[in-house]
Formats: structure tokens, sequence, C-alpha cells
């Protein structure tokens, strides 16, 4: 499972090393790795630097907002420092590159808890069980103290636990539309009341779960939110039937008139899929 930096185009990785550098002198960073999809081989016009920087122990604001400056330069009008929505993190214009970066801040003990949550104890999560195992397997270190993130990437690189890959089914299949409050209900008392907001969580929170059964399914961790269709065309040998067709029709479905809206029929086309791969697989 282990990648390397050899996609990665020379220019942004030595960006991505000369925001490093700042931080390796810092004593509470034990790592900077670059991850996304930069890291993962997939990056666009449109991909950003996303940092990762591991410490021990807070880095105060006012060191990052110096940091982000010095490196801002005449972009310093793009710095955003302390974003508090998605837990600790930074944001800039590289001055030099014109490239947008991303610093996310996270402990050690932290993101170790989190791989060993699905590797070891094999705990499922409604959707998204499998994403920070897959951070960590598509993450490059550009900066690596005493080889932690080094450690950390070889216990990662392991095969996927078959009783975590039940576990994700047990968990998530049965919200699809098998209980009572399932999301499939929540859709059809939404479209009843024509509640649109409604309709679009709750579909969001259907595939949510869907892909989350699909690469578990595949035995392959869950890349994120990003790119769902292309990632599970690459990354997914088994597949339900049409399922990019069914969800690109569930999707638009959400803007259909009320009297014409098939939200449901696509709804039960993409679970019907599901079910046929899941019997295949002997999973249900």
């Amino acid at each position: 499972m282990l990648n390397d930096s050899s996609s990665i185009p020379a220019d942004r990785l030595a960006r991505a090393q000369a925001i490093a550098a700042r931080f390796a002198d810092l004593p509470q960073v034990v790592a900077v790795a670059l991850a996304g999809s930069l890291a993962a081989g997939l990056a666009d016009e449109q991909s950003d630097l996303d940092l990762y920087v591991y410490a021990d122990a807070p880095i105060p604001v006012e060191i990052r907002r110096r940091i982000a400056r010095d490196f801002a330069g005449e972009h310093r009008a793009s710095i955003e420092i302390d974003k508090p929505f998605w837990g600790p993190e930074d944001a800039w214009i590289d001055g030099a590159s014109g490239l947008g970066v991303d610093l996310i801040y996270w402990s050690p003990e932290w993101i170790e808890e989190q791989v060993d949550r699905v590797l070891v104890q094999h705990q499922s999560g409604m959707g998204y069980t499998t994403s920070f195992w897959y951070t960590i397997l598509h993450s490059q270190p550009v900066y690596d103290r005493d080889g932690w993130f080094a450690r950390l990437k070889r216990h990662s690189n392991q095969s996927y636990p078959e009783p975590l890959r039940h576990a994700i089914v047990r968990l998530n299949y049965p919200v699809l539309r098998q209980i009572g409050s399932s999301h499939r209900h929540q859709i059809a008392l939404a479209v009843l009341r024509r509640d649109r907001i409604s309709v679009n969580h709750r579909i969001t929170a259907l595939l949510a779960s869907y892909f989350d059964i699909l690469f578990a399914v595949n035995r392959t961790p869950n890349p994120g939110e990003k790119r769902l269709i292309a990632q599970a065309r690459r990354l997914c040998p088994a597949l339900p039937d049409r399922m990019e067709e069914q969800v690109d029709a569930l999707l638009c479905s959400v803007a259909d008139p009320w009297d014409r809206s098939a939200t449901l029929a696509h709804v039960d086309g993409l679970l019907d899929a599901l079910d046929d791969l899941l019997h295949a697989e002997g999973l249900i």
C-alpha cells in the first residue's frame, strides 16, 4: 500500500520542504507530512499543498502567523490562522508559487489512536471509517525528527482487517433502508413534505455510508469525500451495477419537480445493486 514521492512535481515538493523546514526548527514538532491529492498522485491545477504538522505540544499562534507571513509575502491578505472549524488549521497563498497552502495540526497520540481504532480495535464509524488510515498511507514525510512518522506508516501498511470489513457493513448497511429510521425512510418523509434541504441532507448521509461499505467490500481504505466516483473506479475492482449512473440520477433528482420526483426509485436502484454485490461477497 505504501506510495512514494516520485509522482509529486518537483516544484511543489520543494515548497512543501521549505515550509516543513521552518516547522522543523520548533522543538514540539515531531513530523510534517505532505498529504492530499499531491501525495496520492491525483493532483490537478486546483490542488493545494496539504501539510499535516504533528506536534506533541501546541505551537503558539504568533509563531504560526510569522511563518505564514514569511511565505505568503505579497499575498498576506490570504492568511487565515487558527481556523477552528475542522480542527486547528492555517491557510494562505504561497507568494513564490501561487499555491494554496493548508496546514492541519494533529498530535502524534491522536492520530495513532485513529489508526489503532480501525486496525487494532476494528471499530466502524458511520461513514468515512478508514479515511484517517488512508491519509497516513498516502502521506509523504517531508520532516520526520526521530522516525516516528515512518514507524506509523509502516504500522499502517497492512492488509485490510477482515473483522473491520464486516464491522463496517454491520453498522452502515442497516441505516441505508433496513431499519425504521433509515436514510431511505427519512428521504421518503422529506419528499412527502417537499423539503429539499432534508432530502439533500439525507442523501448525503446515505452516500457516506454507501461508499464506506463499498470501499470495505473491496478491502481498500476510504479516501474521503472528494472525487468519490473517480476514486471508486480507481480503487475498487468490484462495483455495483450502474453505480455511477445511479448516483448521478439520484443527485440530479433532488431538483426535479415534486410531481415527477424519482428520488426514491433512484435510491432503491442504487441500493438494489449494492445488495447484489454484498450477497455475492457473502456479507449479507
